[in-house]
């Protein structure tokens, strides 16, 4: 009787065990690479997927769009700035094959891709265009990135720069320029002044040229 409750006892981990090597559930957002005998056989999901256990394997794919941190990169810009830049990346998955059998870690992949872009991108344009046309910049790295990470199966819908960061140096010059600037402009209206007034009094002398009598009225 004993040697009977233990065949059952096996018989029923060994099904428990086959049934969770074999069925896969896939949500919504979820595809599944499946292999057999290590050779690509399909892409399946989302719902109830069924494996034969030991001979297929699958890897879970996540489809929701990812956000990433670009980490500040060192970038020198065309006037030679030394400035730091870092941004925002978002891409998502639309081929999970090729993002699995195409690039050992696609996350990592398109990080690094994402920083090289960055250096490259930026390092064409001069300072006063990294603070005046980020729109354009986002929009140029944006459309290289999708391009070249087109092979592995990701769309790169966005990017965006977060933070130019100048050195301490290169700060309090900017403001000196600034300050000599608004010095300047300073000057250039008290002069504008000086000779918006200078002109009134020859104006007004020759007024009095023409008319002296204007000048006897004014004392009586």
């Amino acid at each position: 009787m004993m040697v009977g409750y233990v065949a059952y006892l096996v018989v029923a981990v060994a099904l428990i065990m086959f049934l969770s090597a074999a069925i896969r559930i896939l949500r919504e957002y979820e595809r599944g690479v499946v292999f057999t005998l290590g050779r690509f056989t399909a892409v399946k999901g989302p719902g109830l997927i069924i494996l034969v256990p030991f001979i297929q394997q699958m890897v879970r794919v996540d489809l929701r769009v990812v956000v990433q941190d670009v980490p500040p990169q060192d970038v020198i810009s065309r006037d030679n700035v030394s400035v730091k830049v870092n941004a925002v990346l978002y891409f998502r998955i639309v081929d999970a094959e090729r993002a699995i059998i195409q690039v050992e870690d696609f996350m990592a992949a398109t990080n690094q891709l994402a920083q090289t872009t960055l250096r490259s991108v930026l390092g064409k344009h001069e300072l006063d265009e990294m603070l005046a046309e980020r729109d354009k910049l986002n929009n140029d790295i944006q459309e290289i990135l999708d391009q070249r990470t087109d092979a592995w199966g990701i769309k790169v819908s966005n990017v965006e720069i977060k933070h130019v960061d100048l050195n301490e140096s290169m700060i309090r010059a900017i403001a000196k320029q600034a300050e000599a600037e608004r010095l300047r402009r300073a000057k250039v209206i008290n002069a504008d002044g000086e000779q918006q007034a200078a002109a009134k009094l020859v104006e007004a002398g020759r007024m009095l040229a023409a008319e002296p009598q204007a000048m006897q009225l004014r004392y009586f």
